[in-house]
């Protein structure tokens, strides 16, 4: 426990004032976290079966162009000439399989090294685009997935009778995660309210759909590990795991931003 809080402050004192400035500081700093997510799918990839440096360094340019493309109108043009040269590279990804035996290189692997690049691209990218927009919505979105997983946490351990999904996550707990989306989504839209813009029904209905999208992710990494038999997906932050381990509800709270973007 020393560790991981040790590890926790460390964190915040390196990311906050990151966060804060913004601007290119924060896009460098959010395409430094997402090639580390993706070091860590190549890892996960490479304990049953190595992946060919081509690919490998493919992959790595099409996430950076796929997160630090910006979303503005005026940017229409490098928009088309952006994603024409990832749609070029993932396709070079799936096509690469041609030119190795099974035992070295598939087609399924492909699939699976591209969907990784757009999972991780789209929920990185979507990170910027907030960021860029309001700080405070920013905050808002973090704030949902901090107060859900830590009174999930707590809630569960107090009052956790029924387990959730035993197989997947055996500690987790409906208590707590009805406990985490309660004062998740109320903290959160409480913050929305006067630092953001004035509450609506909305708001607050898609607080608590992101609230329980975020376990959702969590859930989803958690199988993950499990089918590959590891506990974190790397030692880079001590207490805490990876970076997959530390932005497996973020990734997904921040795609499903992306699907109720209207409610905001």
């Amino acid at each position: 426990m020393k560790k991981r809080i040790i590890s926790a402050i460390v964190m915040l004192i390196i990311v906050i004032p990151i966060v804060y400035y913004g601007h290119s500081i924060f896009k460098i700093g959010v395409g430094i976290i997402s090639l580390l997510g993706l070091k860590e799918i190549y890892d996960l990839k490479q304990s049953h079966k190595p992946i060919p440096f081509i690919v490998e360094f493919l992959g790595m340019v099409s996430l950076l162009l796929l997160v630090l493309t910006e979303f503005q109108d005026s940017y229409s043009i490098m928009y088309g000439i952006t994603y024409r040269g990832i749609a070029l590279l993932l396709l070079f990804i799936l096509g690469a399989s041609l030119f190795y035996k099974n035992n070295e290189y598939t087609i399924t692997d492909g699939f699976f090294l591209v969907g990784a690049i757009l999972l991780l691209g789209t929920a990185f990218n979507t990170m910027i685009f907030v960021r860029m927009f309001s700080l405070y919505k920013f905050i808002y979105l973090i704030l949902i997935f901090i107060l859900t997983d830590t009174f999930a946490y707590f809630g569960g351990r107090l009052l956790g009778k029924h387990k959730l999904i035993p197989h997947v996550s055996p500690n987790k707990t409906i208590e707590g995660s009805l406990i985490g989306s309660l004062i998740g989504t109320t903290g959160a839209s409480i913050f929305y309210h006067y630092l953001v813009a004035p509450l609506t029904y909305k708001v607050v209905l898609a607080t608590l759909i992101l609230s329980i999208i975020g376990q959702i992710g969590d859930l989803i990494f958690s199988k993950l590990k499990r089918e590959n038999n590891i506990k974190d997906f790397s030692n880079l932050i001590p207490g805490h795991g990876g970076i997959l381990d530390r932005f497996d509800s973020t990734i997904a709270i921040m795609l499903g931003y992306l699907l109720l973007y209207s409610l905001f």
